[in-house]
């Protein structure tokens, strides 16, 4: 009865979008009866429909993932994990294994007692991929033989076609596909591999990609908030060749692995434009290669997405109202430097402004703003870059980084003399900029007046939603944050769980100290006053150290005290800095 209700929604739907005619319907029907194919795979071998349109068809009528699934890349050892006799019963053929996740192509995606048979079997998290039952049963034969000619999934990758495997998330009827990443690609095994792993690493969020050569394996890695993630273990004899096809993607030389290599491409994956960094650096086992994911959608440009407190947020959007200056934003690699960056560069973005920037390398492309990109093998570098951009009339500098006293002299000057000046600098906390400029040979009469203020910040991943519960932290770990045991009882963290991997964190948020220069401050700076006194300063203002931003965090439960003590320097006890008590 289902079978019947199915095919006549499924003809329905067919005739309702104009594909097939009632005449054409009748006569499938009388050949499926007589058959025991579905009625979508009589439609396409007589040529009524194509594959993919039906395919599309079918997954909208189901609402699950499909796969059209010509030759590619199908792991046939998980086959073992099910048996040639279970998969013919169930219809149904494992592809291929992320994680704990098995994904299964399925003749009927929809049947609850077929994914938990699935789920029993394999002891994996089961995610349906609907496709054809005569491919499916096409695919379990060949995968079963080649088991038994060959147990090595090298061999049976590389006995496989210059063919492909596309996998489509569920959208609408009258939509193209959801991602487009297949057609950079020439479809081999190898490309379904590279593919398959920069698709999960998209959808997972990750920000980098690490494939790194081992002796007997392979190891690909993803980043996902800040921590590295096991995803897949290849065998060691593809790592080449998974190199070379990320190098092929990248636009890199594939013929030169003794020195190291930058390549960039722009793809498109699940509706969208995402740019790739691709790195290559030769080691003792061969190359490494990391991929940063740059996906548009996840930047945060709007400063209020950010996570200022607000006094905080109202002295750094103060410091962007000077008609010139230098704003510095510091912190170590990886904490969110450019993100700030590019959301005051959105502020600042209008039509009766200027902006120009200079970085290394452009991570993202903001539009109604001009980006140089750094080229030091033929001399742009950014000094070169900075002076040719003074005299293009700008009003708004972005400096991607201050890294020598030439750049940090031009910048300088650039400030003085009616520019806004946002850069960034490596230095520990707000202050430290300061004496990092001075360092550098910066006289302190030009840091002074140029200086509108500083922006510390780091990055602190956060408790996952789906597992938090409160629990009650040390004393030790309570001593070192300022805090007392009464206030134990407000904190949270995060049992593991699936969602966050089992880590317990999930997403990150900013924590930020903004030093607004103005008065007793510009003077301390003028008579180059030490570290000290500066802070000292500071506290009279009740500007709060990165630590007390981030305790403020956790005591509102968005992350653990131990993640914040981790990614938070604690005072120098010669700097008579003993905070009072966060409550």
């Amino acid at each position: 009865m289902t079978d019947f209700v199915e095919r006549m929604r499924l003809g329905e739907t067919l005739i309702k979008e104009g594909v097939v005619s009632e005449e054409q319907l009748s006569r499938a029907l009388s050949e499926q009866q007589s058959s025991d194919k579905m009625l979508g795979e009589v439609l396409v071998d007589s040529g009524i429909v194509g594959s993919q349109a039906m395919l599309r068809m079918l997954a909208h009528q189901l609402e699950a993932p499909y796969c059209d699934l010509r030759h590619g890349l199908i792991d046939f050892s998980l086959l073992e994990l099910i048996g040639v006799e279970e998969a013919e019963r169930l219809k149904a053929i494992p592809m291929f294994m992320v994680n704990d996740t098995l994904t299964v192509a399925m003749a009927e995606p929809q049947s609850l007692p077929k994914i938990d048979r699935l789920h029993q079997l394999t002891g994996c998290k089961i995610r349906p991929v609907l496709a054809f039952h005569s491919k499916i049963l096409e695919y379990i034969k060949k995968s079963s033989s080649a088991a038994s000619n060959d147990p090595n999934v090298e061999s049976f990758l590389a006995s496989l076609g210059e063919t492909d495997v596309s996998v489509v998330e569920k959208e609408a009827i009258d939509q193209g596909p959801a991602t487009d990443l297949d057609q950079t690609v020439d479809g081999s095994p190898i490309t379904n591999l590279v593919n398959m792993v920069l698709l999960t690493a998209i959808k997972d969020g990750a920000s980098d990609i690490h494939v790194e050569p081992d002796r007997s394996r392979t190891h690909i890695r993803y980043r996902i908030d800040g921590a590295l993630r096991d995803l897949m273990k290849p065998p060691m004899g593809l790592h080449s060749s998974i190199v070379s096809r990320i190098k092929v993607i990248g636009n890199m030389d594939i013929a030169e692995k003794r020195l190291p290599q930058e390549g960039r491409v722009r793809i498109v994956a699940q509706g969208r434009e995402i740019d790739l960094r691709v790195s290559s650096m030769p080691t003792l086992l061969g190359e490494k290669l990391v991929i940063r994911v740059l996906d548009r959608a996840s930047l945060k440009i709007r400063m209020e997405e950010l996570g200022f407190r607000q006094d905080a947020l109202a002295a750094f959007q103060r410091m962007l109202a000077q008609p010139h200056g230098l704003v510095l934003v510091t912190g170590p690699t990886g904490s969110g430097k450019t993100t700030t960056l590019y959301s005051a560069l959105d502020l600042l973005n209008s039509p009766e402004r200027n902006l120009v920037t200079v970085e290394d390398p452009v991570e993202y492309q903001l539009d109604m703003i001009n980006q140089i990109q750094v080229h030091a093998s033929i001399g742009m570098t950014f000094v070169r870059a900075l002076r040719s951009i003074l005299r293009q009339d700008p009003d708004v500098i972005m400096i991607g980084e201050i890294r020598d006293e030439e750049t940090a002299r031009v910048a300088i000057q650039a400030a003085l003399t009616g520019h806004l000046v946002l850069a960034t600098l490596h230095t520990n906390d707000a202050p430290g900029a300061v004496f990092r400029l001075l360092d550098m040979g910066i006289e302190p009469y030009l840091l002074s007046n140029a200086l509108n203020g500083v922006v510390a910040q780091r990055l602190a991943r956060t408790v996952c939603p789906s597992c938090a519960t409160k629990y009650f932290p040390s004393e030790n770990v309570l001593q070192d944050a300022g805090l007392s045991d009464k206030a134990a009882s407000t904190f949270r963290k995060g049992l593991g769980c699936q969602e966050c991997h089992n880590s317990g964190m999930r997403g990150r948020a900013g924590i930020y100290s903004v030093m607004e220069v103005t008065g007793v401050l510009r003077q301390l700076i003028h008579s180059k006053a030490p570290a000290h006194d500066l802070h000292a300063e500071l506290r009279k203002q009740g500007v709060l150290t990165l630590r007390e931003e981030g305790v403020l965090l956790a005591i509102d439960g968005r992350s653990s005290l131990e993640e914040i003590l981790n990614v938070t320097h604690s005072q120098d006890a010669s700097e008579d800095l003993v905070s009072s008590e966060v409550n």
